[in-house]
C-alpha cells in the first residue's frame, strides 16, 4: 500500500500527452549491471502502467460499452490530429487538445494555462520561422504555406534521461568543500559542449522515429520545423540543399519544391516520379529541441543566469518565452534547483527495445559524460576550444540534425574555431575539400561515427574498464559498422513495412507508411515491449520466491501470497501470453498489478541501500 501511494505522484499529463517519471533512482553500478537498471525500472513503470489501463477497462466497463483506453509508446502525434490540426485555427486546437483535467497536478489552472503558453509561443515561433527561411535564400519565392499558425509539435513524445552525480552533489552539500554552484555552472556547461559532438551517436542507432514524406510535403516552411531557431544561416542552407539532394528533388536537372495546390503537386509528383523522402528520426526536426545561442547571450559559456538572458534575447525575437522551460539537447541539472547535480540527455524519441537499446543507450551516456568529465578536469579542452558564438554553435548540431535527416554527409569549415571538432575530423577518414563550399570539408556521417568510436576507445579506455561497459561498446561497435542492418532505425522500419508487405518504403505513399506505423506502435510494439518486461518481472518474482529478506515487517515469500495465487512464478509464466494480447481475466489483472508492486518496492529499496551506500 505504502508503495502504491508513493508513486501516484509519477503519473501525470505533459501538454497532451502521458507522462511518467521514474519510481525510484536507478543506481548505476557494476553490480546493478549499469543500463540493466534503468531498462529495469522503465520496464516496471510501462508495466504498471499497461496492468493500470486493463484494471480500468474492467472495472468502468468501458469495453463492454465498446471503449477501450490504451497507451503506447509513439514519437509522432496521431495523423488525424495532424490533418485535424491543418483545418482549425491555434486557439481551437488548444481549447481541444490542452485539457485543463489534468492528473498529477496540484493547481490543474496553472498547469492548463503553462500548456496554452507553450503551445502559443510555438505556433508564433514556427510562423517567424518562415522570416528567417527567407533571409537565409531558402525561400526564394513570395508564396508561403501555412494552412493553420497552429502545430502538433507538443505531441512528440521521446524519453528524458538524467544521470545524476553522488560526488558532485555532495560537494556542493558541503559548504567547507570550496565547490560551489559557480563552478559547478562553469564545468556543467563546458562538459555538455564536449557531450554535443557525440549525440550523432544515439540519433537513428538507439532511438528513431521513422517517417515518410511525400513530394507535396516538402514546403521548407512546414518541413524544416524549428531548425530555422536552432542553426545558423550557413549550415541551414547547407542541410536544405542536401536534403533536397537526398530526396531528389529536381526536374530537368533544377531544384523543385511543391507549390502547395494538392492537385498541381500530385501530378507533379506522378509525371517525374518524385518519391518524396524518408526520414529516419522526423520527431528531432518536428519539435523544438535545441535553442541556439544570440550572439549577446551564449547559452553554455559557464556564467550562471546565461538561459535567462538568452531566454530574454529570444522573447525580443519572437522566438521563445521566458516562463518557458529551456529546450536543450543535453541539460545541466543544478544542485540548487533539482536537488542534485547531473545532466539530462534530452534526445531519445523512439526504443524498439527497452531491454537492448535503451540498457545500452543509458551506458553509452553514462560513459560519454564521465569521458567529458575526464577530458575538462585534466584541462585538455577548455571554453575558448569550443567557442560560443551561434555558427561555432551550430557547427557541431548540423551534424546531429543531419543524422536525424538521415543525410550521408555535412560540411566543417576548414578553419572552424571549434578545436574538439578539428581533431575529431582529423582522425576521421574519407574526407576532402568541397567543390561546392569553397574553404569547407566535405565529411561523411558513417565516417565520423566511427571516428568518434575511436575517441571513445582511445581516450576513454580506463572509463570503459572502471564502468564494465566493454559490452556496450561492442554493442555500440557493431551498430556504427552495420547501421543499415543494426540500427533502431532499421528494425522499426523493417517491422513497419513488413507489416506492409513491402521491401521498400518508396513502395508506399507517405499516408500508408505513417498510418501503418502507429498500428505497428499500438499493436506489435507494445506487445513487444509487455514480453519485456514480463520477463522483467519473472526474473523478479523468482529472485523474491527464493528471498529471506524482510519486506514490510515479513518474509518476502509470505509476501508473495498476497498476490492471490499459489505459485507466483508458475502464474507469471502461463499467464504472461495472454495478458500480452489483452485476454487476461480480472482478476488475473489485479493479481499481476499486485505482484508488480511487490517487485517495485523491492528493487526501490534496494536501490535506496546501493545509493546510500555509494555516497559513503
Amino acid at each position: 500500500v505504502q508503495t502504491a501511494i508513493s508513486i501516484l505522484d509519477k503519473f501525470f499529463n505533459d501538454n497532451s500527452s502521458p507522462e511518467t517519471v521514474s519510481f525510484y533512482i536507478s543506481p548505476l553500478f557494476v553490480q546493478t549491471q549499469m543500463g540493466k537498471a534503468v531498462a529495469k525500472e522503465t520496464s516496471q513503470r510501462y508495466l504498471l502502467t499497461q496492468l493500470l489501463i486493463l484494471y480500468a477497462n474492467h472495472k468502468f466497463e468501458l469495453k463492454t460499452n465498446g471503449q477501450e483506453a490504451m497507451v503506447y509508446l509513439s514519437p509522432h502525434p496521431p495523423l488525424r490530429q495532424k490533418k485535424l490540426n491543418d483545418c482549425v485555427s491555434d486557439s481551437f486546437y488548444r481549447e481541444l487538445f490542452m485539457s485543463p483535467c489534468l492528473s498529477g497536478w496540484d493547481d490543474g489552472q496553472s498547469k492548463h494555462a503553462y500548456m496554452h503558453l507553450c503551445h502559443e509561443v510555438l505556433s508564433r515561433s514556427q510562423l517567424n520561422a518562415t522570416a528567417k527561411l527567407r533571409e537565409a535564400g531558402i525561400m526564394p519565392r513570395k508564396l508561403v504555406f501555412l494552412p493553420t499558425l497552429s502545430n502538433t509539435s507538443l505531441a512528440n513524445n521521446g524519453t528524458h534521461l538524467s544521470l545524476g552525480s553522488l560526488k558532485l552533489t555532495q560537494l556542493l552539500s558541503d559548504h567547507e568543500s570550496g565547490f560551489t554552484r559557480v563552478h559547478e555552472k562553469f564545468i556543467g556547461d563546458l562538459v555538455i559542449k564536449v557531450i554535443e559532438h557525440f549525440l550523432p551517436l544515439f540519433v537513428g542507432t538507439y532511438t528513431a522515429a521513422p517517417y515518410r514524406l511525400n513530394f507535396s510535403d516538402f514546403h521548407p516552411e512546414k518541413v524544416l520545423g524549428f531548425l530555422p531557431h536552432e542553426l545558423d544561416y550557413t549550415h541551414l542552407r547547407m542541410l536544405w540543399a542536401c536534403w533536397k539532394q537526398k530526396a531528389r528533388l529536381k526536374i530537368l536537372g533544377r531544384s523543385f519544391t511543391p507549390f502547395g495546390l494538392k492537385s498541381l503537386d500530385s501530378a507533379i509528383s506522378s509525371v517525374f516520379r518524385l518519391r518524396g523522402d524518408f526520414v529516419p528520426d522526423f520527431r528531432l526536426i518536428d519539435y523544438f529541441v535545441s535553442l541556439m545561442s544570440t550572439n549577446r547571450s551564449p547559452a553554455l559559456d559557464g556564467r550562471l543566469g546565461n538561459w535567462d538572458r538568452l531566454k530574454s534575447d529570444l522573447l525580443s525575437l519572437g522566438v521563445f518565452d521566458p516562463r518557458l522551460t529551456p529546450y536543450f539537447l543535453c541539460r545541466l541539472r543544478e544542485c540548487s534547483l533539482a536537488g542534485f547535480s547531473g545532466f539530462e540527455g534530452r534526445y531519445y524519441s523512439l526504443f524498439h527495445s527497452i531491454n537492448d537499446d535503451l540498457r545500452h543507450a543509458a551506458n553509452l551516456q553514462t560513459l560519454i559524460t564521465a569521458l567529458a568529465f575526464k577530458l575538462v578536469l585534466e584541462g585538455r579542452w577548455r571554453h575558448g576550444d569550443i567557442p560560443d558564438d551561434p555558427p561555432t554553435e551550430s557547427e557541431r548540431r548540423q551534424i546531429f540534425f543531419g543524422s536525424a535527416i538521415g543525410l550521408s554527409s555535412f560540411y566543417v569549415h576548414e578553419n572552424t574555431r571549434n578545436v574538439f571538432l578539428k581533431s575529431i575530423i582529423q582522425r576521421t577518414t574519407g574526407t576532402r575539400y568541397s567543390r561546392r563550399y569553397s574553404g569547407h570539408i566535405k565529411v561523411y556521417h558513417s565516417h565520423f561515427r566511427k571516428a568518434l568510436l575511436q575517441v571513445l576507445l582511445n581516450e576513454g579506455a580506463d572509463v570503459i574498464d572502471m564502468l564494465g561497459l566493454q559490452d556496450t561498446i561492442q554493442d555500440l561497435t557493431e551498430r556504427v559498422a552495420d547501421k543499415e542492418n543494426r540500427s533502431t532505425a532499421r528494425k522499426l522500419k523493417s517491422a513497419i513495412l513488413k507489416k506492409l508487405g513491402a521491401d521498400n518504403v518508396f513502395q508506399v505513399r507517405a499516408e500508408e507508411f505513417n498510418c501503418e506505423a502507429e498500428n505497428y506502435y499500438r499493436t506489435d510494439l507494445m506487445r513487444h515491449h509487455m514480453r519485456e518486461a514480463l520477463h522483467f518481472l519473472s526474473e523478479d518474482v523468482l529472485v523474491l520466491s527464493k528471498d529471506t529478506d524482510v519486506c514490510d515487517g515479513m518474509r518476502a515469500n509470505t509476501a508473495l501470497k498476497f498476490a492471490g495465487v499459489e505459485d507466483p512464478v508458475s502464474f507469471v509464466e502461463s499467464e504472461s501470453p495472454a495478458l500480452v494480447h489483452n485476454e487476461s481475466s480480472f482478476g488475473d489483472v489485479v493479481a499481476f498489478i499486485r505482484l508488480t508492486l511487490l517487485t517495485i518496492h523491492r528493487n526501490a529499496n534496494r536501490a535506496e541501500y546501493l545509493l546510500k551506500r555509494g555516497n559513503n
